[in-house]
Formats: structure tokens, C-alpha cells, sequence
């Protein structure tokens, strides 16, 4: 797999470069900036890119506006985003898209090799990869809509961890529930969500957070 990895801290550049091709990666390019990283992306079309949001010259958000600029020009173009806070917004623009291929995860769970590893190869795979943390904070601000207030508690449980990307099967084996039980579930939020169910897990993941982020 071909990867980008643009951040600024050499030592966690260097750390994720490393550990990327231990796992039989190939990193094609790095960046330090967000007009580097804006290049990289589009010269290398990668599988996968690992932005940092903050990055030189500002230190604002420079690398996800590179990240978007890109998949604006490459629509798909599977990005992992890293950030050291849990930002709505930057989640939301992330989504705004819906094309799938997208990550939001904490900088403190890089050290998490096989978690790592995981997100940003489902997100090379077209999926989504949300950190709990990030997840919960969409979820709390989402908790007075009313959209969600018919759920169970059971339902919002279920919601948080397809929305970190994982499969009916993941979710069973995480709730210790069957199979079946778990699709019970989904099928009965989505209709309380009055979202349309398809067979696409990921782009059902990406309405479910487009819609909690509605106003």
C-alpha cells in the first residue's frame, strides 16, 4: 500500500514511517508543511495519506484544508486524519463529502500500533475510521435532538461503533450479541433515523454522522 504521511514532529513522523513499512507499507512521500502536503497528494495519488491537521507556516489547520483541496481534485482520496483535540468541525468537513475513505483519529492512539494499523488500513479500503473519543463528542451534541431521542440506549451504542467504522460482526463480538441481534438493531435506528438501509456499511456510517451534524 502507497501512503503519504504529512507531519510536522519529526519524531512522530519518523515513528509512523517506521512502523508503516514494518507492517509492509510503502510511505512514497512525506510533508512538513501544508503546501507540501497539498503536492504530495496530488503527485502521488496515494492509497492512503496521514495528515495532521495542525502544520506550518500557521500552525492552524493547514493540513486539513491541504487534505480537502486534494479530495477535491481526487474525489475518494482515502485521508486519515490526526489531531491532538476532538474538533467538530473538523469532523464534519471531513464527512461533508460523503464519499467514505476517512479517518479522524487522536494523535495519543498512534502509539497503538495494531489500532493504528487498522484505521488507516480501513481507510485505505474506502471505510471510516473514527475515534471513540470523537465519536462520543458528536454524539453528546447530538444527544437533544430529537432525532435521537427515540433510540434506546442499546441503539446508541450500536450507532457509536458503526460510526467508528466497524461491521455488523465487529459490533456483535464487541456488545457480546449475535449477529442477527446486532442487524435487529441497526435496521430498527436507521428507520427511527429515517435514513433509507443499504448494503454500503460505509456510506450508512457517513449518513448517520452527516445527519447527527444537521442543525
Amino acid at each position: 500500500m502507497r501512503i503519504v504521511v504529512a507531519e510536522d514532529l519529526y519524531l512522530l513522523r519518523d515513528g509512523m514511517v517506521r512502523l508503516l513499512e514494518a507492517f509492509g507499507h510503502e510511505v512514497v512521500a512525506t510533508a512538513t508543511t501544508g503546501p507540501e502536503t497539498l503536492a504530495a497528494l496530488l503527485t502521488w495519488r496515494p492509497d492512503v495519506a496521514i495528515v495532521d491537521v495542525r502544520m506550518p507556516p500557521a500552525q492552524s489547520d493547514e493540513g486539513l484544508r491541504a487534505a480537502l483541496a486534494a479530495r477535491a481534485e481526487v474525489p475518494g482520496l482515502p485521508i486519515l486524519i490526526l489531531s491532538q483535540h476532538v474538533v467538530q468541525l473538523y469532523a464534519r468537513e471531513l464527512l461533508a463529502d460523503g464519499a467514505g475513505g476517512i479517518g479522524y483519529v487522536l494523535k495519543e492512539n498512534v502509539f497503538d500500533a495494531d489500532q493504528f494499523i487498522d484505521s488507516v488500513e480501513r481507510v485505505a479500503a474506502g471505510g471510516t475510521a473514527m475515534d471513540p473519543a470523537v465519536i462520543a463528542k458528536l454524539l453528546s451534541s447530538g444527544s437533544s435532538n430529537r432525532r435521537l431521542g427515540g433510540l434506546t440506549e442499546r441503539e446508541h451504542e450500536v450507532l457509536a461503533l458503526m460510526a467508528e467504522g466497524l461491521s455488523n460482526q465487529a459490533i456483535a463480538k464487541r456488545l457480546f450479541l449475535s449477529d442477527s441481534t446486532i442487524g435487529k438493531y441497526t435496521t430498527s435506528l436507521f428507520g427511527k433515523l429515517g435514513l433509507t438501509e443499504d448494503d454500503d456499511s460505509n456510506r450508512r456510517v457517513l449518513a448517520v454522522l452527516a445527519y447527527l451534524q444537521e442543525n
